[in-house]
């Protein structure tokens, strides 16, 4: 019997997901991406001597497909991932504080936490009650939450303009790289809900302890080298095309890839492109940016590991000596999401504003020496969660039969999240099996059971 053949365009978290769980069920695969490396939008380079990854991508414990994916690699022993969620939270001028779990069951393991959250009011404080009894009681998964813009919401269940700068952008800017005025309530209520609602672990953070590129490039690279899978890299895809035996054929620079059914796990314009998404779908999707700043120092200036910030330009700040490979010294990362206005400003100017707003919260850093300052940017980092934004997203089935579409921008339920993106590689490749099986593949999305 002819082995089945699978093509999957696109090697960041989505394609890797989908090759490998199709390798493992005996398919044939090839995978092609058009960089020299694996990882997608998650990856690293090389400045003076250091490695910078292009944005710090935090999981969280309820992120359970990227989990399994990371065992999958064989490199969870490369990530951290509290045993309990503790966020320091910093302001200038040295107000702090900090929300931590407790051992409690949910939803109650943050109460104590959020009862002495010293920077908001002991009223501000009562009546952040209010408002998550609210985000508990919304029925995920209800078309008429995404028409609700969030922080107007939160604003009708008595937030105050401090609670939502201190509390709620803090968890969903990073989030859904969008601010709250900015963000879908449908989106904004699958994070509350997932992350804080239901497991007492499920906000825990972890991130990677080696390079982007080390974790989902080079691990990768071995496990699908492991699992069978034929890998071009610098690979574009051009075109897709169906021959009259149902089959279809990918143009590249060098020869045409044949394949049974194919996965395009590209961002939507991309996918727009070889024709298998709506080019207008694709723009009405929209782009939030990243931006992230890196430094250097020749001394170590804080002993954390990282934090939130409030009343500063930097949102959050996280250390990443041991992955930048800094001998001595420390190296701090700035991460801001939603970025749109430093866009165009250039890094003359970025680096000396954020080098004063780190001295403000750190003062010793203001007697540091930096070593190197480098910014990076992601114009196309996720789609842009605003409202309206779940009925623009594309079902993992596309328009043509045998071509399914992967990636954290599809329906999956999700944010635009490294853990969305695995969930639609993983449901993409459900489907390409319940095809090569004979059987339905266009059953819904199990949002919540979908295993690498």
């Amino acid at each position: 019997m002819t082995r089945s053949r699978a093509l999957v365009i696109g090697g960041g978290l989505a394609g890797i997901s989908a090759a490998l769980t199709l390798a493992d069920a005996g398919v044939g695969v090839t995978l092609l991406e058009r960089r020299p490396h694996l990882g997608g939008l998650t990856t690293s380079i090389e400045r003076d001597g250091y490695s910078f990854d292009n944005g710090q991508h935090v999981f969280l414990g309820c992120c359970s497909a990227y989990r399994d994916l990371l065992k999958r690699l064989g490199a969870t022993d490369k990530v951290y991932l509290q045993s309990h969620l503790d966020v320091p939270v910093l302001a200038p001028g040295g107000l702090r504080g900090s929300i931590r779990r407790s051992n409690l069951p949910a939803p109650f393991h943050l109460a104590a936490s959020l009862a002495r959250y010293r920077l908001l009011s002991v009223r501000e404080r009562l009546q952040l009650l209010r408002a998550v009894l609210a985000l508990s009681r919304l029925k995920l998964g209800d078309p008429a939450l995404d028409d609700i813009n969030f922080g107007a919401w939160l604003r009708q269940r008595g937030q105050s303009p401090q609670a939502i700068a201190r509390l709620w952008n803090l968890i969903i800017q990073p989030t859904l790289n969008v601010g709250v005025d900015d963000a879908s309530l449908a989106v904004a209520a699958q994070v509350f809900q997932v992350g804080f609602l239901r497991t007492a672990n499920g906000a825990d953070m972890g991130w990677s302890t080696v390079p982007l590129i080390t974790l989902h490039g080079e691990y990768a690279a071995r496990a699908l080298d492991a699992a069978g899978v034929t890998t071009r890299l610098s690979t574009t895809a051009h075109s897709l095309t169906r021959a009259s035996d149902g089959t279809f054929s990918v143009a590249t620079d060098e020869e045409p890839v044949s394949a049974d059914a194919v996965i395009v796990a590209t961002p939507p314009r991309v996918a727009a492109t070889l024709g298998v998404m709506d080019p207008v779908l694709a723009t009405d999707l929209g782009a939030s940016p990243i931006v992230n700043i890196q430094f250097v120092f020749d001394r170590k200036v804080t002993d954390l590991v990282m934090a939130a910030c409030v009343d500063s330009p930097i949102e959050f700040v996280f250390d990443r000596s041991d992955a930048a490979g800094t001998r001595s010294g420390q190296c701090l990362v700035i991460s801001l999401s939603a970025a749109d206005s430093y866009m165009a400003t250039g890094s003359s100017e970025l680096i000396p504003r954020f080098r004063e707003a780190l001295n403000d919260l750190f003062p010793l850093a203001r007697d540091a020496h930096v070593l190197s300052a480098v910014v990076t940017r992601e114009a196309s980092a996720t789609f842009r969660a605003s409202p309206g934004v779940e009925s623009l997203r594309a079902s993992i089935a596309s328009s043509e039969a045998g071509v399914f579409l992967a990636g954290a921008w599809c329906d999956t339920g999700w944010p635009a999240t490294m853990e969305g993106a695995v969930r639609s590689g993983c449901e993409a490749a459900s489907q390409v099996l319940s095809l090569f099986s004979g059987s339905s593949s266009e059953g819904p999305l199990n949002r919540e059971s979908v295993k690498t």
